[in-house]
Formats: C-alpha cells, sequence, structure tokens
C-alpha cells in the first residue's frame, strides 16, 4: 500500500459548470458524526466539478460491485473543505490529483514525471491518509491551438511555437501571468514569449471561446475537456514536462484501507485513460448524461460491475 497527500485545485479545479450534481444543500450535512464508522459505508465524496462527481460515482459503483458498501458525497467544495471531512470522518476516500495533491502540503516540490511526483507526494502525506497505484489517467494543464494555426505555423509541440510566438496571443488564467507553469515557464522552459496575454478562465468556456473566435491564438484548456474531442483543437506536446503530472490518483482514510477495498479501487484505476476519461466526461458534461448512469455503463464495459 502506497500512502499519499491530498491534491489541491485544480486539476484541477475546472471551470465547467456543475451537472446533474444535486441540490443546494450541505453536501456534508449528514456525514459530520461519523461516517463509515457508525453504518459501515464507505463514503467516497467529490470537489465540485463535473469530473471529479463522475469518478467518485466511478470509484464508488466499483465497491459495491465487490461487496463493499458504498455512497457518494458530491460537490463538497474545494480541498479546504474536503481534507477536513476525510480527517474528522465525514467521508472516506475521494478521487485526487496527484501533482496538485502534493502542492497542497508542500510547495517546494519540483518533479514533474508521474513517477516523481507519485514519489514526492508520498513524503508529504500526513497520516491517516492513505492512496493507492495512481490512474495512467490524468486531467493537467495544456497549451491548445486550433487545427489551423496548428497546420498554418506546423505546430505539435510547445517548443514549435518559439519562433512564431511573437506573432500570437495567449489567453490562460490570471495567474498565468506570474505562475511558473504559465508565462515565466513557457519562456525560461521553452523560449515562448507571446505578443500578448489576454486574462481569461481556468480552461473554461472563455478560453475555448476566445481559441474558437480567434481572439487569441493559443490558450490554457485541460487535457480531459470534451472540447478537444471534436477535431478542431490541437492539444500541443509537452516534451519538457513544463506542467507536471496529474494522475488521478484514489486519497482515503486508513481506517477503510482493507486489502479488498484498495484492490478494488486500484482495478478500476488500471482500467481508465486519459483519453477514455474525455470521452466518459464528454456524456456527462455535453450529453448533459447522469454521472452515475455513465460510471455504470463504464464499469460494464470494464467488466468491474
Amino acid at each position: 500500500m502506497k500512502r499519499l497527500m491530498l491534491l489541491p485545485s485544480l486539476a484541477a479545479a475546472t471551470a465547467l459548470a456543475l451537472v446533474g450534481c444535486g441540490d443546494d444543500s450541505d453536501p456534508l450535512e449528514s456525514g459530520g458524526d461519523g461516517g463509515s464508522g457508525d453504518t459501515g459505508t464507505i463514503v467516497v465524496g467529490s470537489a465540485n466539478f463535473p469530473e471529479n462527481v463522475l469518478l467518485a460515482e466511478i470509484y464508488a459503483g466499483a465497491l459495491n460491485a465487490a461487496g463493499v458498501e458504498a455512497e457518494t458525497r458530491p460537490n463538497i467544495g474545494s480541498r479546504e473543505t474536503y481534507i477536513p471531512a476525510l480527517e474528522d470522518g465525514s467521508i472516506q476516500m475521494i478521487p485526487e490529483y496527484t501533482g496538485n495533491l502534493r502542492l497542497y502540503f508542500d510547495e517546494n516540490v519540483k518533479a514533474t514525471e508521474p513517477q516523481e511526483v507519485y514519489d514526492e507526494l508520498l513524503e508529504v502525506l500526513p497520516e491517516g491518509l492513505e492512496v493507492t497505484e495512481y490512474s495512467e489517467a490524468e486531467d493537467k494543464d495544456a497549451v491548445v491551438v486550433t487545427s489551423e494555426t496548428a497546420e498554418e505555423y506546423d505546430l505539435t509541440t510547445i517548443a514549435d511555437l518559439a519562433p512564431v510566438a511573437g506573432e500570437l496571443k495567449l489567453g490562460g488564467p490570471p495567474e498565468w501571468k506570474t505562475r511558473f507553469t504559465g508565462v515565466p515557464g513557457l519562456k525560461e522552459v521553452y523560449g515562448v514569449e507571446f505578443a500578448d496575454f489576454v486574462e481569461l478562465d481556468a480552461g473554461g468556456p472563455q478560453t475555448l471561446g476566445a481559441l474558437r473566435d480567434g481572439r487569441v491564438d493559443a490558450g490554457n484548456l485541460f487535457t480531459t475537456d470534451p472540447a478537444l474531442a471534436e477535431g478542431d483543437l490541437v492539444t500541443l506536446e509537452d516534451p519538457e514536462s513544463l506542467f507536471a503530472a496529474q494522475n488521478i490518483v484514489p486519497l482515503l482514510s486508513s481506517d477503510v484501507a482493507t486489502d479488498e477495498v484498495t484492490s478494488t479501487v486500484d482495478e478500476v484505476s488500471a482500467a481508465l485513460d486519459t483519453e477514455l476519461l474525455g470521452e466518459l466526461l464528454a456524456r456527462v458534461v455535453t450529453d448533459k448524461e447522469d454521472p452515475a448512469d455513465v460510471a455504470a455503463d463504464f464499469l460494464a464495459e470494464a467488466g468491474l460491475d
């Protein structure tokens, strides 16, 4: 069993609107007095964005199929809310992202590759919290251009932008102006300096719209964004790993980390990859399907039901 720390925002905190995610009640209202300790049920929480809600339904569904009673508690909020919920027993598990999670506990981490990021995460994980194996699936920052722009300037990697960026505009969240994984890092790592930076949102509809209507030539989206599957956008490769790995990893209380639980969630993680997660998320965000239904279909197809 590997032990891990809780992940940050993101991953991302994603700017996608919530879809099919419950009512306005407090998601922790019924869970603050003992969680699974009283009921024998593992409560799988989620952050308040659609991808994380979907992942919570997938992991909970797999546990139920394996004979471990589980339920979901979606849309809890940010790490500042759900990490204390893990610690006080309101929930027992939540899907996390390796890169940002370790940053939540230590802002001085340096690694960018998946295994090294995971190893750093293990070093800062507090007592009482554990993680299983991380998934190949990840959701991280990317520099995206339209297929037209990619063809015009022969772009396949971020490095290819260096000779032409002085003619182009970059769009992204305001923090990209100063964050290393933004304008400063693009310059230092790749020698890419854009003509202008336009403040938009973090991988959300503003950036997508600005890309498609030509207000910016490159923008910050996330790698599981359903829009990337529509054919008119190109994600530029990041060969120097400016953007640290953000592999999906279940974070859980040590109290429920039995061999049966951890082996079950490991099977789920092994069955996911980034492309598949993007396809599943498109069904939730674009097609407006219920996350629980999408999760059930995935588990059936993966033989985990």
